[in-house]
């Protein structure tokens, strides 16, 4: 599908950031975080040019701060990417997302395990698609999209999660992780019973 786009790299930069916007809440997520010291990691099968593109524009640029771990674009044999049909994706890695993001993940866990005296931070991890289903076993707990097939994914699989619909929620049940407020524990449980009622009430309609 992507080698059907012959439009210049900068160009297809500048369309999205004019036409894609952002779920309003994650600029006050990531602000948030700034203040709190929290880490926020960008794992995407997406492309991370592109990425770091919209979340400058969207967010400003204290955005340049957030990691991206993605795909990379690089020049066609012969061309550069600023010409037509002059770019080409290069993949992270050999799965078939072109980023299996559980592989990313994995190196953060070990380093803690091989560390038993080292405070292990608690790993949070949002996701709505299929590409994150590797990812969701390799966190303490995922904040999964509201109707998506993620959250049957959990469901099925006993992996801890919470339902999201947009990251205000996200902010609050982080701050009150953080604060100690609630545990991971009473957050996935709380989740598991919202999910399966939103369920029910599916159920019921029909």
């Amino acid at each position: 599908m992507m080698e059907s786009v012959k439009t210049p790299f900068p160009d297809c930069i500048r369309l999205l950031c004019e036409n894609i916007t952002l779920d309003p809440y994650f600029k006050d997520f990531y602000q948030w975080s700034r203040m709190n010291k929290v880490p926020v990691i960008v794992l995407s099968s997406g492309m991370t040019p592109i990425i770091r593109s919209l979340l400058v524009h969207l967010v400003g640029p204290e955005a340049n701060d957030i990691e991206i771990v993605s795909n990379e674009v690089e020049d066609k044999p012969g061309k550069t990417k600023d010409q037509e049909d002059g770019w080409q994706l290069k993949f992270h890695d050999d799965s078939g997302f072109g980023h299996d993001k559980s592989l990313t993940i994995r190196p953060y866990a070990k380093h803690f395990a091989a560390r038993p005296n080292e405070p292990r931070p608690t790993m949070l991890y949002a996701g709505d698609g299929v590409s994150d289903l590797s990812a969701a076993r390799e966190t303490d707990l995922l904040f999964a999209k509201k109707g998506h097939d993620l959250v049957v994914y959990c469901e099925r699989e006993g992996i801890p999660f919470t339902v999201f619909e947009d990251w205000q929620s996200i902010l609050a049940t982080t701050k009150d992780i953080l604060e100690g407020k609630k545990s991971i524990k009473s957050v996935a449980m709380e989740g598991a019973e919202k999910a399966q009622e939103e369920r029910q009430n599916i159920e019921t309609t029909k």
